[in-house]
């Protein structure tokens, strides 16, 4: 007969607390795992949780089933006629700018509904069955969860919802194997309850932090397979945003008040190169309030066969650019094709269609555009987290060489970077000859006006006043405060007034380093615009005319926020990313670590011989009499080890403190147990032994001694009914028993 779920009008099981709180946390916890998602709606993060809380609260108080099995059957079917108007309606005004909107919202309904039968079933559980039902129906919550995030957040509450799962269905058990047994109240016996609570609360604890290791273990070594079906499909409800071929002044400025971790770029050291900034677009045509790039015939760039995406001109894969670096990012769903570099890019490998994990077959697949501006493009898109590596140069800035590059530009140079605005107010150029006048060459006046943008204009992102038609004469002339890409246009119009071929570029400053993870965190705070200079025979330079903003200083927070950062970039390396490369690469580690190790225990435990052995000569040295003794000692310790005495002293010890401990614990009937044990041993050494075929109370009936008879009789008595018949222990009574059994048996 199946058990039934406790109300107030039936007697409760064993462990009944213990198993009403394991499965309302298990509840509890799917529904959290999926809030913290950050994928549904706010109606959906609020309500679910607190209704999962209620009904814990209700059952813990013993409160009957809300819903009748049969209410709660129609509240699903009725349901069922609601989720097509969720799934064609509500969840589509909830998925945002979704890269794939009909099937995040289809997902986004089915997680809906998923939530509503869990609670309803929950406000209506009545059986064990239901139980095992709402345990299924959280694994699923787990299982919607993993597709919506491969956050950390998510492997927490894993392992939370592990613990709760096992301690529920250990309470679950117990409960079935108790119905139809004879057991006394737990309500009569709250000492025992409690002592079985915490023992179920231990064996969950060892079992899930078990089946933790164990499979951790069998992740890491186990095969490594391809992504499955929805692999490559982004449920973001939003794209990060501003950073397409059109970009509008004040753009970016709302985008840095943002603080989301947009990629991170792993790197091993600190770059310290002055001018680092992860290149993103490049734009070219200005028409006074936007910059455009016009469509252009793209360059597709294939692996080779070792895999690397060679980008770079070949002129540029000499070592004449300056040292390079190797890197790593890890680039969050973003609404632009462009892929991101530092410096000037030389090659890159990575799975950009998001397809098949990093396999290397998969990157063979894969190809990427360069347009003419040496912008780099994913033609698959960044609507899910990409994983690529490259290798960039940093060009040194060779003030010399770029004084003595002529002004000699190419038609088609001339036609694209020197492009202004129709209608340009007569100031700007004014002011650029004005910037201008004591310069040169094209370097030092490309250097002036950086300084004079950078030294005599402020840093807001708060801009005050209307900038009407000509937002650029507005932020030169009047207001004199604006953030990047105000600062980046001016110095590229003011440039290009002068016949200086010059671009807008968009891209993110380096970040925060994190010495923890090796790695820059870019938030979309750090989103900026910049220049590139063109000097005939040294390529594209990098200006940057836009001051530097304060700067905030560390403190605890930030510091636990390197290390959560750590935790994840940890995480999307040998978890998200974890393919058979990275198994070679851990058991080549294995190898040697445990090769090294082994060396240096092997010296260790020879310098503490060689240690030991001298102190030992030593000593002997000056204590010669106490040497003689040495072999006495011997002797005594193998006297002790052959006839176990120190396990009898042990024994002796911990039933010494055991009787003279609180009388609460002397009530535990295992007490009572160890006793009786004491009792057969003293028995067995005078001969008097207890065959295994024995109960207790025919032992005591078959020990005929007159002044034995009597107390090993009342022992068996008050032991029996301590161990079985969950009486309280006398403990008192028993140990006087003990001493005249002993006397008795010194007399005979």
């Amino acid at each position: 007969m199946a058990a039934s779920l406790v109300t107030s009008r039936t007697p409760p099981l064993p462990a009944e607390r213990f198993f009403r709180t394991s499965l309302s946390l298990l509840i509890l916890t799917s529904v959290l795992t999926l809030v913290s998602t950050g994928k549904l709606d706010v109606f959906t993060i609020v309500v679910a949780p607190l209704a999962a809380l209620y009904k814990g609260y209700r059952w813990w108080h013993d409160r009957p089933a809300e819903f009748t099995p049969r209410a709660a059957t129609w509240c699903v079917l009725g349901y069922l006629a609601f989720l097509p108007v969720d799934v064609l309606f509500l969840s589509r005004f909830f998925v945002g700018n979704s890269s794939n909107p009909p099937l995040y919202a289809a997902l986004l309904a089915a997680v809906h509904f998923l939530i509503y039968v869990m609670l309803v079933r929950f406000y209506s559980a009545v059986s064990d069955r239901d139980a095992t039902f709402l345990s299924m129906l959280s694994f699923a919550g787990i299982l919607a969860a993993a597709v919506l995030t491969v956050d950390t957040t998510f492997l927490v509450f894993f392992f939370v919802f592990l613990l709760f799962g096992v301690a529920a269905f250990v309470g679950m058990e117990l409960r079935r194997g108790a119905v139809g047994a004879v057991t006394p109240s737990p309500n009569l016996q709250p000492e025992r309850d409690r002592r079985l609570t915490r023992a179920l609360s231990f064996a969950a604890l060892t079992v899930a932090l078990g089946a933790m290791v164990f499979g951790s273990g069998l992740f890491f070594f186990f095969p490594r397979f391809n992504a499955g079906y929805l692999g490559n499909a982004s449920f973001s409800p939003s794209l990060m945003t501003g950073f397409s071929e059109n970009v509008e002044l004040g753009q970016i400025g709302e985008i840095k008040k943002n603080s989301a971790v947009v990629m991170r770029v792993q790197t091993g050291r600190p770059l310290g190169y002055d001018r680092l900034r992860w290149r993103g677009i490049a734009l070219t045509t200005f028409d006074g309030k936007r910059w455009t790039s016009p469509e252009r015939g793209a360059q597709t760039l294939s692996p080779s066969l070792d895999g690397w995406i060679y980008v770079a001109d070949p002129a540029q894969k000499t070592d004449a650019l300056g040292p390079g670096i190797l890197y790593t990012v890890y680039l969050e769903p973003i609404a632009t094709d462009a892929i991101f570099v530092p410096g000037k890019a030389i090659s890159l490998k990575g799975n950009f269609t998001g397809e098949g994990g990093n396999s290397f077959s998969a990157m063979r697949r894969t190809y990427i555009f360069r347009d003419s501006t040496g912008t780099l493009l994913n033609p698959f898109h960044n609507y899910s987290a990409l994983r690529y590596g490259g290798f960039s140069r940093f060009p040194p800035l060779n003030a010399a060489k770029l004084r003595a590059a002529l002004a000699d530009y190419s038609q088609e140079i001339a036609e694209t970077y020197l492009q202004l605005p129709p209608r340009l107010d007569p100031r700007i150029p004014e002011l650029a000859r004005e910037i201008a006048k004591n310069a040169k060459t094209p370097f030092d006046i490309a250097l002036v006006m950086e300084s004079y943008l950078r030294d005599r204009f402020a840093y807001t992102l708060n801009l005050t006043g209307k900038p009407g038609d000509d937002p650029l004469a507005h932020f030169l002339f009047e207001t004199r405060a604006g953030h990047c890409e105000y600062f980046a246009s001016a110095m590229t119009v003011m440039l290009r007034t002068l016949g200086i071929p010059a671009r807008e570029v968009n891209g993110f400053l380096p970040g925060e380093y994190n010495d923890l993870g090796g790695d820059y965190i870019v938030r979309a705070s750090d989103a900026h615009s910049w220049v590139e200079v063109y000097f005939p025979g040294n390529e594209w330079q990098v200006f940057d005319p836009t001051p530097a903003a304060p700067e905030n200083s560390g403190n605890f927070l930030t510091r636990l926020g390197q290390y959560a950062d750590w935790l994840q970039i940890t995480w999307s390396e040998w978890v998200i990313g974890y393919d058979f490369a990275h198994q070679l690469v851990l058991a080549q580690n294995l190898q040697r670590t445990s090769k090294s190790w082994s060396e240096t225990a092997r010296d260790w435990f020879r310098a503490k011989q060689q240690a030991s052995r001298k102190w030992m000569q030593s000593w002997q040295f000056q204590h010669g009499a106490i040497g003689f003794l040495l072999p006495v000692f011997l002797v005594a310790l193998l006297v002790a080890l052959r006839f176990n005495l120190f396990a009898e002293l042990i024994r002796r010890v911990r039933l010494f403190l055991q009787l003279r401990s609180a009388r609460s614990a002397q009530s535990n009937p295992q007490l009572a147990s160890r006793l009786y044990s004491e009792l057969l041993r003293i028995l067995a050494r005078r001969g008097l032994l207890r065959v295994e075929s024995q109960t207790p109370f025919e032992f005591a009936a078959a020990v005929n001694s007159p002044n034995l008879a009597s107390p090993v009789l009342e022992f068996t008595q008050i032991y029996a009914h301590a161990r079985f018949g969950g009486a309280p222990c006398d403990i008192t009574r028993l140990r006087q028993l003990l001493d005249q059994i002993r006397f008795a048996l010194r007399a005979r």
